[in-house]
């Protein structure tokens, strides 16, 4: 099996890239990824990584700096391509990414219960931060 191609989305992405996102099951109600996907591929600040095997959409992460800190969102590997180094690949393409626009540290977020995704993430390097991360739902109806 050859190594994928890594290069940056185009809306002509979308349907695909949010379909992995959706299959390993990354998206919430709250969240509109048609609307995250065009606002990272459209900012002057962020983009899409998609990882391709035989230009067929596998893998993607989402990259981006919103003025303060630099933010990793969406890694996703097709199910039937995990364990293949294409996570790792994809990060690391993240991390290139960031250093050519001189950032020197990134983050991202992950659920509590998603425990082999913080395995993937340790073995790749990165550390927990020791901060906790408050929110909640703003009523934007009113």
């Amino acid at each position: 099996m050859h190594r994928p191609v890594i290069d940056t989305a185009t809306p002509a992405d979308a349907a695909a890239i949010i379909a992995l996102w959706q299959e390993v099951r990354l998206t919430r109600p709250w969240n509109d990824p048609a609307a995250d996907f065009a606002r990272a591929v459209d900012g002057a600040t962020s983009t899409i990584l998609v990882a391709r095997r035989d230009g067929v959409p596998i893998g993607s992460v989402m990259v981006g700096y919103d003025g303060h800190r630099r933010w990793l969102y969406y890694l996703a590997v097709r199910p039937d391509a995990q364990g293949q180094g294409i996570g790792t690949a994809l990060f690391d393409s993240a991390e290139q990414w960031l250093r050519a626009r001189s950032v020197p540290k990134l983050q991202l977020m992950v659920r509590a219960d998603n425990h082999a995704v913080m395995a993937f993430y340790r073995r790749i390097g990165l550390e927990e931060q020791g901060v906790t991360v408050f929110g909640r739902f703003i009523d934007i109806a009113t």
